[in-house]
């Protein structure tokens, strides 16, 4: 899973920080550091961060969801052709 973070956009407020605290950290009082390359493992926890960003600079990225949904279209595609 890839998390992506606007820093201009990020305010301090934090509350990624205390809802997903393996992932994101503050660095004194405005410095936001992150882990970009979070862990499945963390998928609820981050859902709740950027859910929870008041200027919703928090971008999570999930590449597994999008590539199921490409073969789901994939499969699709491919039944409906084989039908008509």
């Amino acid at each position: 899973m890839r998390l992506v973070v606007d820093l201009n956009r990020c305010q301090g407020y934090a509350q990624c920080a205390f809802l997903a605290p393996d992932v994101f950290a503050m660095h004194g009082d405005e410095g936001l550091l992150y882990d970009p390359q979070a862990e499945q493992a963390q998928r609820e926890r981050l859902a709740q961060a950027a859910a929870a960003c008041p200027v919703q600079a928090i971008l999570v990225d999930d590449l597994d969801l999008d590539r199921n949904r490409e073969q789901d279209r994939d499969t699709t595609a491919g039944a409906e052709a084989r039908d008509a």
